[in-house]
């Protein structure tokens, strides 16, 4: 797949970026340490690729039948890639949650089917890094395969930040700094894409 480099940009850039999975692990993680929050990162790894791949291959007989659908998603999910981008510049640092037991497993997994940013990234990914006319079952695999990857470290570093390693974006002009590559890691991956 000639677009893997700007999938794993993509996927690496959508999953480090605040959002509510992130958010709520950062603030997992300050209330009940890294190893108490391990399901919860572990729900959202194996969560949101499942979600993916789910999605994927709902969409196959739309995209199937009607290339025009697939480049109308994929110009849809480009313009929100854009919409996000403009709003991950302009985030300031995710917030700390209150005093409650950390989410499971099974509570982050499910989570990713009423996570708007989880539905949007699928909905987004799919016909973005999908050809019509492909082999829509293993690009999609493909794609669940990249997320499952580049999510233990992203959520990994959040998992750090809420647990004290926040000090290395408490100062603005490092949070901003961070967001605004982001953000525009985010939309350079999506170009190769849409050529």
């Amino acid at each position: 797949m000639e677009t893997l480099p700007a999938l794993v940009a993509f996927a690496f850039a959508t999953s480090v970026t605040p959002g509510p999975n992130v958010i709520m692990v950062a603030a997992s993680a300050a209330n009940h340490g890294v190893r108490a929050t391990v399901p919860h990162m572990a729900g959202i790894t194996i969560g949101f690729p499942v979600m993916i791949v789910l999605v994927g291959l709902g969409l196959a007989g739309p995209f199937a039948a009607s290339p025009e659908l697939h480049a109308v998603l994929k110009w849809i999910g480009a313009a929100w890639i854009v919409w996000l981008a403009w709003k991950i510049a302009r985030a300031g640092a995710p917030g700390e949650g209150a005093r409650r037991p950390p989410l499971g497993f099974f509570g982050a997994a499910a989570f990713q089917w009423v996570n708007p940013k989880a539905w949007l990234l699928a909905l987004a990914a799919i016909p973005a890094f999908t050809r019509p006319g492909g082999d829509i079952l293993l690009e999609t695999l493909l794609i669940a395969v990249v997320f499952l990857l580049v999510s233990p470290p992203s959520v990994g570093f959040w998992a750090m930040v809420g647990a004290g390693t926040g000090r290395i974006l408490r100062s603005p002009a490092r949070l901003r700094a961070f967001n605004l590559t982001m953000a525009v890691l985010l939309v350079l991956s999506i170009v190769p894409a849409l050529v």
